[in-house]
């Protein structure tokens, strides 16, 4: 493929953080009384990369506007802090390959996150020197599409040169609307419609697309 901007979704495809965010959206929920019995971390793998909006209108239907945003407002600020503090789980082969990609590649983020979430992520795991930007929903508040056309005027970055990494049919969408090459990763947790290539079974294998 030979691309020398790699552009990597976060969730699914970076890392797993569902077993430090179930127990945030437990304790949230259930203080609100919201939910009448824990969430599980499987219960979150339908919804990983989707607006956190959009997942809690669908785990409580019915909740109003004004709810969601005061819930959100907590979630968001408690996801932030414990993120920089506990991290998620790496896949396998995450840090040696990034570490390995970053000194011949470009390296950059654009997810459907809120503002902070990717920060907490890099800071976590030291990976600051790594990217040279990252986008999300949550600072601009525009869907994931136009989050990756951002990042690649401000860098300018052209299609020919670049490529998203994800993990759902999203990643695949917003990438080729925007005329991008796209890798899956099939461990992650979403599924494509068709079936597709190149697509990589651990992330170690990426070197050998890019």
């Amino acid at each position: 493929m030979n691309k020398k901007n790699l552009i990597f979704d976060l969730d699914g495809t970076l890392w797993d953080p569902r077993a430090t965010i179930i127990n945030i959206w437990n304790d949230i929920l259930g203080k609100h009384q919201l939910i009448q019995q824990p969430l599980k971390a499987e219960d979150m793998d339908q919804y990983m990369g989707l607006l956190a909006h959009d997942i809690l209108k669908d785990i409580i239907p019915g909740i109003s506007e004004i709810q969601v945003q005061k819930i959100l407002s907590e979630i968001v600020s408690q996801e932030n802090k414990v993120l920089r503090l506990q991290g998620g789980i790496l896949y396998n082969g995450v840090e040696e390959t990034l570490k390995s990609l970053a000194n011949t590649h470009h390296l950059f983020i654009v997810s459907n996150c809120q503002d902070g979430y990717i920060e907490s992520f890099l800071e976590y795991y030291h990976f600051n020197d790594l990217f040279v930007d990252f986008e999300s929903h949550g600072r601009t508040q525009k869907p994931k599409s136009e989050n990756i056309q951002l990042l690649m005027e401000r860098n300018q970055l052209s299609t020919e040169d670049s490529v998203y990494i994800g993990d759902t049919q999203t990643d695949y969408d917003s990438a080729t609307s925007n005329g991008l090459s796209f890798i899956f990763c099939e461990y992650g947790f979403g599924k494509l419609d068709i079936q597709y290539e190149p697509s990589v079974s651990k992330f170690s294998d990426l070197g050998l697309h890019v």
